[in-house]
């Protein structure tokens, strides 16, 4: 009897998975989504957000971005893999396959 070899699933896409919290949560309908990039092209922290617009519209952009200058609101933070991208590269931080984008929004306290 001959041991078959299994094939070699390459995959041909670049897996993010986005965690939201508290009013994105509302605003997505989701803890959590992954989405899918060609291979071989840079993906951002800014180029989901591009993503994420496109899929969520006006409600997200008016939670995200300023109205005004058109950049991401100050008191949004994001974390790569549990990492303050403000200690990276902001929103020109690059993901790769695998990783976990967080935006998580002010958090109120007294």
């Amino acid at each position: 009897m001959s041991a078959r070899a299994l094939p070699v699933l390459v995959s041909k896409s670049l897996h993010v998975s986005v965690r939201f919290f508290t009013t994105l949560r509302e605003v997505t309908g989701k803890k959590e989504e992954t989405l899918e990039f060609p291979k071989g092209k840079t993906v951002t922290v800014d180029r989901v957000l591009k993503r994420l617009t496109q899929r969520y519209g006006r409600e997200f952009v008016e939670y995200v971005y300023d109205g005004k200058t058109g950049e991401v609101k100050g008191f949004i933070q994001f974390l790569v893999n549990g990492r303050s991208t403000s200690s990276l590269k902001g929103l020109a931080t690059r993901l790769a396959d695998g990783d976990v984008l967080a935006i998580i929004p002010p958090v109120g306290g007294g």
